[in-house]
């Protein structure tokens, strides 16, 4: 049974889910736009839109409450791994979203994958 079970497991064991979830996310503050398939793509996208309000969260943070944006950066450091795209992520990508409350990205659907006929989708950044 799948009792206090959340999120869609992808047919993988934890820890090739978790590493695909984190690629997954990467890719998509890195290129802004990536094609996957609809599981795949809900699967990251409530993470990825977490972390864009951390780091408007974080960016946002002055006087006293300005070690919160440095603990802000080390927690989004610790979900990605990669201090470039973290960097790109608060200098680039939150500061434009500063007048948005949410929705910061847009799933697309294109046409089903020709060799098993899986949904794939256009996941980006919405400008």
């Amino acid at each position: 049974m799948r009792h206090q079970k959340s999120g869609n497991n992808l047919s993988r064991s934890k820890d090739h889910r978790s590493s695909l979830r984190k690629n997954l996310i990467k890719q998509l503050f890195e290129h802004e736009r990536i094609r996957t398939t609809r599981a795949k793509a809900m699967a990251i996208r409530g993470s990825a839109e977490k972390l864009i309000t951390l780091a408007k969260n974080g960016n946002a943070a002055t006087g006293e409450q300005a070690a919160y944006g440095v603990h802000a950066r080390r927690l989004a450091s610790a979900r990605l791994g990669s201090d470039e795209i973290v960097s790109k992520l608060f200098d680039e990508i939150a500061p434009r979203y500063n007048e948005r409350n949410g929705g910061y990205t847009r799933v697309i659907k294109l046409t089903p994958r020709m060799g098993d006929a899986a949904d794939m989708v256009l996941i980006e950044l919405v400008e």
